[in-house]
C-alpha cells in the first residue's frame, strides 16, 4: 500500500495542533519542493515541551548549529534516523570532518535543516515532535467481526461482513484513532505494537499483577500473526517542514473472537475512551488512519 503525495493534506492544517501558531498557506500546486517559491516563509515552530529536552526529543539548534552531531540516514545510536521512504534530503548542511572546500562529505551534520520528503506543510521546525526528521511509530489495528447473537453481521448494502476494530479516543484533540504510538529508541517494532495496544486499551498499567499476565498472554497470542498493512510517510497534523510521522501499521486479527475480544476495554492516560468501532467508509478518524482501515477491509474481503 502507498500513500501518495496528494493525500498530503492534514500536514497543512490552518492552525498547528495545540498551539495558536497559524500556518503559512501552501496551496496545492506549491507544495513539492521542486516548485521554486521565493516568497514561501513558514514560522519556525517547535514546543516548549520538546525544547525542554525530554529524553525522546532531540536537542534545538543553537547558535548555527547543534550541540551533539545527529547522523541523518542512519541508526543513530539507539535512534532510528533513516526512512521508509529512502533518503530524505538535508538543507545548509556542513561536513563535519572538514571545511567546505573538501572532498570528502560526512553523515554527521553540524548544521542542518532536514527537509520533508512530502513537500511542505507551512511550517518550520519540530512542532510537537521529538525528532528531526521522521519519527518513527506503530499502530496496532486490532479487529473482530461484528456478530448478534452469535452469527457474523453483514452489511444490507454490500453485502459483506462487518469489520471492527478497537478505537481510541484522543485526550489531545477528542479524535477517535487507531491506538498507535512512537517507538522507543532500540525498541522492536513488534514490542512497540503490543505495548501500545496494551497502555491504550487494556489499562495494563494500571491493572493488578495477576490480571496484568493475563492480559499479556492473551495479546501475545493475538500478536503472533499480524499482517502487514503499510510502512511509510503518514499525512499527519503535527507534521512539519523539517519533522514527520512515519509508521509500521499492522493488522491483529481475533477471527472467532477468543483473545482480546474477550477482554475488557479500559482506556489509559493517553486516551479519553475505548471502543470497538465499525469499520466503515463514513468514519472520520484521525490523521491517516481512515486510510489505513480501508487497507484492512480490502486484506478481509469486508464491507466497506
Amino acid at each position: 500500500m502507498e500513500f501518495l503525495k496528494y493525500l498530503h493534506v492534514k500536514a497543512r492544517g490552518e492552525m498547528y495542533p495545540g498551539s495558536k501558531i497559524r500556518r503559512f498557506s501552501v496551496p496545492d500546486d506549491k507544495v513539492d519542493w521542486a516548485v521554486p517559491w521565493a516568497d514561501y516563509k513558514p514560522v519556525d515552530y517547535t514546543a516548549h515541551s520538546v525544547l525542554k529536552q525530554p529524553p525522546w526529543a532531540d536537542p534545538p539548534y543553537r547558535d548555527g548549529e547543534l550541540d551533539k552531531p545527529l547522523k541523518f540516514n542512519q541508526l543513530d545510536g539507539g535512534v532510528d534516523r533513516t526512512s521508509h521512504t529512502g533518503k530524505y534530503n538535508l538543507m545548509n548542511g556542513f561536513p563535519r570532518t572538514s571545511p567546505l572546500y573538501s572532498g570528502e562529505v560526512s553523515s554527521c551534520i553540524l548544521w542542518a535543516r532536514v527537509r520533508n520528503p512530502y513537500g511542505r506543510t507551512g511550517l518550520k521546525g519540530r512542532g510537537l515532535l521529538g525528532r528531526w526528521g521522521p519519527n518513527h511509530a506503530a499502530d496496532p489495528i486490532v479487529t473482530r467481526w461484528k456478530k448478534e447473537v452469535g452469527k457474523t453481521v453483514t452489511h444490507s448494502r454490500t453485502g459483506k461482513p462487518i469489520l471492527q476494530f478497537v478505537a481510541i479516543c484522543r485526550k489531545d484533540n477528542k479524535e477517535w484513532a487507531i491506538p498507535g504510538g512512537m517507538i522507543d529508541p532500540g525498541e522492536k517494532v513488534s514490542l512497540t505494537l503490543r505495548r501500545e495496544f496494551g497502555e491504550e486499551t487494556l489499562n495494563s498499567l494500571e491493572l493488578p499483577e495477576a490480571e496484568r499476565q493475563k492480559v499479556k498472554v492473551l495479546i501475545n497470542s493475538l500478536f503472533q500473526a499480524g499482517e502487514m498493512v503499510f510502512k511509510g510517510y503518514v499525512d499527519d497534523p503535527r507534521n512539519t517542514d523539517n519533522a514527520w510521522i512515519e509508521t509500521v501499521a499492522m493488522n491483529f486479527h481475533d477471527e472467532i473472537g477468543h483473545s482480546v475480544g474477550k477482554l475488557t476495554l479500559q482506556a489509559g492516560d493517553d486516551a479519553e475512551g475505548v471502543k470497538w468501532m465499525d469499520i466503515d467508509e463514513q468514519q472520520k478518524l484521525y490523521a491517516s488512519h481512515t486510510l489505513l482501515l480501508h487497507q484492512v477491509a480490502k486484506m478481509r474481503n469486508a464491507h466497506w
